[in-house]
């Protein structure tokens, strides 16, 4: 691979629309991205979704993609609705069975990859503490780091026992904002006690329990680094979460182009300062110009040496080892199958028994 191949496999991009353009096509081919994360906007049916990720595995050739989706169930659920779409997290909390967490997470796992899909931004390991969060709410597990600890691990072998990778989010916690990142940067006062007895359990549970990607919060924590939000903060990414937590899978940066980030900083600048902080792959969901801008920064930066190509290769080598597990070998979905994978009678039982068991317990 070229430096600018190599540098486009640390990157998970967005797409435009339903199909892949000529220009897509032509940009992938290019810049070889490691990955590719699919919204609402790409997906339209089970059929569509199947041919569209088996062009783009087409298109990345011998170096099969992570390819990527939003799927935690409730509000935050991208898949149409011939899927199986399950309740959001809190719900599935309430019954107290992590068999249901894991029988859920397996179901969305199996439809997932009927249709070529190999990862899900999933689970929320968030500790809902605040009451105003305007983001998380419902999404987290509940207010019990242990709790959340419990479901989030079930959720977590649920993904990879059908070998769909799971990424646990937002390192080191989400839950205590009063912001929205996606429209600005948010504060978490909280001691650093605080954050290790509350925010820190349900990740240090999860990579215990053998969680191989996480995602960073781009949310400011003055106990942990005084300057910096998660993101791009290395005392956060490298020292606390490599070096004391002892995690050696991916860690995402959660997507650049969010406000807490461009407000704050080029996306050129923001891609470099996130690698320097210890981001094993950028997340830049949506325009091609800056997923462009992006890798054309960290070039320069690993020209200039302001990045080293032994950390470039060690990124490399944690990604080629998820993949192994989650990606090779690639095998084309056939969309004539889906009737039996997608949505399926036992499929949609399962969802009707967990919502029941919701409503006794409600």
């Amino acid at each position: 691979m070229t430096l600018n191949e190599r540098i486009g496999q640390l990157c998970m991009i967005g797409i435009e629309g339903p199909e892949v353009t000529p220009d897509l096509r032509a940009w992938m081919k290019e810049f070889q991205p490691g990955g590719v994360i699919v919204f609402s906007r790409n997906l339209i049916h089970a059929e569509q979704i199947a041919q569209l990720t088996n062009e783009l595995q087409t298109i990345a050739g011998d170096t099969p993609l992570l390819i990527a989706i939003d799927q935690e169930g409730g509000r935050v659920s991208r898949l149409p609705p011939d899927f199986t779409i399950f309740p959001p997290a809190s719900l599935i909390a309430t019954s107290g069975s992590t068999e249901l967490a894991y029988q859920a997470a397996a179901v969305t796992a199996k439809e997932l990859r009927a249709v070529g899909i190999n990862m899900n931004m999933a689970p929320v390991l968030d500790v809902h503490t605040n009451p105003a969060n305007p983001i998380i709410g419902d999404r987290a597990f509940g207010t019990d780091p242990e709790q959340v600890s419990r479901m989030g691990a079930a959720t977590i072998a649920g993904l990879h026992d059908h070998l769909v990778l799971a990424c646990g989010k937002h390192f080191p916690g989400h839950g205590d904002t009063m912001k929205d990142s996606h429209l600005e940067l948010p504060v978490v006062t909280a001691t650093r006690e605080r954050l290790e007895t509350v925010e820190l359990a349900p990740f240090r549970h999860a990579i215990d329990h053998g969680l191989q990607a996480i995602m960073t919060a781009h949310v400011h924590y003055p106990a942990l680094d005084p300057t910096n939000p998660a993101t791009l903060s290395y005392p956060i990414l490298s020292q606390m979460l490599r070096q004391r937590m002892g995690f050696e899978g991916l860690i995402f940066s959660d997507d650049l182009e969010m406000r807490a980030i461009l407000d704050h900083s080029s996306i050129g600048d923001a891609a470099v300062r996130s690698l320097q902080a210890g981001v094993d792959i950028l997340l830049i969901c949506k325009t091609r110009d800056l997923e462009t801008q992006a890798i054309e920064a960290v070039r320069q930066a690993m020209t200039s040496r302001d990045l080293s190509s032994a950390e470039l290769e060690a990124r490399l080598a944690r990604l080629q080892r998820v993949k192994q597990r989650f990606a090779y070998p690639y095998t084309p979905v056939n969309p004539r199958q889906l009737h039996t994978q997608v949505g399926i009678s036992t499929h949609r039982a399962l969802l009707a028994h967990i919502q029941d068991q919701a409503r006794a317990v409600t």
